[in-house]
């Protein structure tokens, strides 16, 4: 395979082969109609097939491209798969590690205790060490000194600490 392969084209072209429309593919994926047409010029050039041929107001697939539809939707569907979160395979209680959660002292005091309970009865191997974050960057992250950096994991605001009682 070609190490300059642009692989996302794939996600292209299983929309294009889907939809059967450059205008619904653009729409699926979230681009314009001119950046899809441009795509789909660049799928031409890199498989050196049409691909969809305009017969009247419609596109239809070429014979390779029916022959390539199921594949490339079947590589599609594998690779989105590949990077899905482990999911059902991580068996959280046997798995051993130490994680550093690099985090503020407002967020360590109000959570640290609800994360190593619940590490300690879902991942007992886990263990968790709280290093202080003093300030925002984000570098002891990326060279590996820490595993975590705590941060919002949606848009809903935080509703503060827990109470007393549920400590």
């Amino acid at each position: 395979m070609p190490t300059d392969a642009d692989l996302n084209l794939l996600i292209a072209l299983n929309a294009l082969l889907s939809e059967g429309s450059v205008s619904r593919a653009a729409e699926r994926l979230g681009l314009s109609e001119s950046a899809m047409s441009r795509t789909l010029a660049r799928l031409r050039e890199t498989t050196g097939d049409q691909l969809l041929v305009r017969a009247g107001r419609a596109m239809v697939p070429t014979p390779r491209a029916l022959a390539l539809r199921d594949r490339v939707k079947a590589l599609v569907e594998e690779a989105s798969a590949v990077l899905q979160p482990a999911g059902p395979n991580l068996n959280l209680s046997t798995l051993e590690r130490m994680f550093t959660v690099r985090a503020n002292d407002g967020f360590t005091e109000a959570f640290a205790h609800l994360l190593v309970a619940r590490t300690a009865r879902e991942a007992p191997g886990v263990r968790l060490r709280f290093a202080p974050k003093p300030d925002k960057d984000v570098r002891p992250l990326r060279g590996a000194r820490s595993s975590t950096l705590p941060g919002p994991l949606h848009r809903r605001r935080a509703t503060g600490p827990p109470a007393a009682g549920q400590r």
